[in-house]
């Protein structure tokens, strides 16, 4: 099956609503850890979370959609804007 990179940004000073909405969050990549391949914040220079990067396996680009449509962070309205691009893995860690 396909893979996709999500890269979410979240809103400016949003990081309490991320932290209010991070177990659900958690939650969520637990029962999908079979699409979600790899995930974690994107960090500012303070180490405070400033958005996300997901590696999620699915049949299609709407698949994909759908699956990041259902994570409690953009349930919340946390990100200014959300890119999903097509991916391929060459090296590294098989995903």
């Amino acid at each position: 099956m396909p893979l996709f990179v999500a890269i979410c940004q979240d809103k400016p000073n949003h990081v309490e609503l991320r932290l209010a909405t991070r177990e659900a969050h958690l939650a969520f990549l637990a029962a999908n850890a079979a699409a979600v391949k790899l995930g974690g914040p994107f960090l500012d220079s303070a180490e405070k979370p400033v958005g996300s990067l997901l590696i999620v396996e699915a049949a299609d680009e709407a698949a994909a959609k759908a699956l990041l449509a259902d994570d409690p962070y953009a349930k919340a309205d946390l990100f200014s804007s959300v890119e999903l691009k097509p991916w391929k893995r060459v090296v590294g860690a098989e995903l």
